[in-house]
């Protein structure tokens, strides 16, 4: 009977640690990054649209892309794109 649950709780380490921990790093990362989020950040929603923060709500964003404005959920931020005078330039 040992024999037999030894391999059985062993996938289920290796299963937790291959697939639910990296998905739980991952959504504490975007939590954080969401947080942090404030106006004239420039951002790329998941649907690939780059705009710039122009207003926060609780559960949306006011985006301004090109001549365009419009408002999408805070979960479909996918990355903020850091700004042009924080990203080293090369020599």
């Amino acid at each position: 009977m040992a024999g037999m649950l030894i391999p059985l709780v062993l996938m289920g380490v290796i299963f937790y640690f291959l697939l639910l921990r990296p998905q739980q790093q991952r959504a504490k990362q975007q939590t954080k990054m969401l947080k942090a989020l404030k106006g004239g950040d420039r951002v790329v929603t998941s649907a690939g649209i780059v705009g710039v923060v122009v207003s926060l709500k609780d559960t949306t964003v006011t985006l301004r892309s090109g001549d365009a404005k419009f408002e999408v959920t805070k979960g479909s931020i996918a990355e903020v794109i850091p700004s042009e005078s924080t990203t080293p330039t090369a020599s």
